[in-house]
């Protein structure tokens, strides 16, 4: 019989080989082979428009800082910035001098991890969350309420596929995704102590020629008190 997730989640086994190393080697042509980022831009509008200036954010899994990092920052928001690549944390530096940026991994934010960030009035997850199985999202999401003060809210976006820790071609590397159909991906987010407020959809055609069309899901949340 398996451990409750609290018991047993912590101590998962994280697997990141090549991960970073993938990002590390794109540098500036992820923004590139990513140009059109409507929904991911429209959520972070969601933060900007619901959050008083001064807040605390939190950009999980910031890449180059581009758009995300950058608008939280100019919307007068006090904007730290986690990823896993050193080259996207230096790039992130470059993009938002106003940010503080760490080179982490989500795992060094849980309850008694190695980095204390404190707490945040909001987190943007973009995309980041899919880099990790599916054993480990309840435990990030989890970890992204614990983050959270009591209300505070959290944008997230994945890619709508039925995958674990699945090998894909991008941008001439290779990385490991996993992500969950729609009503999957809004139990296991509601799980995890999270209200869905708002909730929307693109699909989207990436510029790179080796990334697939894929259909985005955006989900605005607030964390239950």
């Amino acid at each position: 019989m398996s451990q409750p997730a609290e018991e047993s989640d912590w101590t998962l086994r994280l697997d990141r080989t090549g991960q970073a190393e993938a990002f590390d080697a794109l540098g500036e042509r992820y923004d590139e082979a990513f140009p059109h980022k409507e929904g991911q831009v429209a959520s972070a509008e969601w933060l900007v428009t619901c959050l008083p200036a001064g807040s605390r954010v939190l950009d999980l899994g910031c890449g180059t800082g581009l758009p995300t990092a950058l608008q939280l920052a100019e919307a007068g928001f006090e904007v730290v910035g986690v990823d896993l690549s050193d080259g996207m944390v230096a790039l992130a530096r470059g993009h938002v001098p106003a940010g503080v940026f760490h080179r982490a991994d989500i795992a060094d934010l849980r309850p008694g991890g190695p980095l204390d960030l404190g707490r945040f009035d909001a987190v943007a997850a973009f995309f980041s969350l899919l880099m990790l199985s599916r054993d480990e999202i309840p435990l990030a999401l989890r970890t992204v309420r614990h983050l959270l003060v009591p209300g505070g809210l959290f944008a997230l976006s994945m890619v709508e596929a039925d995958v674990d820790d699945f090998s894909i071609p991008f941008i001439g590397n290779a990385i490991r995704v996993s992500g969950y159909l729609r009503d999957e991906l809004r139990e296991v987010v509601e799980a995890a102590g999270f209200e869905i407020v708002e909730e929307s959809s693109y699909t989207y055609a990436p510029a790179a020629a080796d990334v697939q069309p894929e259909v985005q899901i955006f989900l605005r949340c607030r964390r239950h008190a």
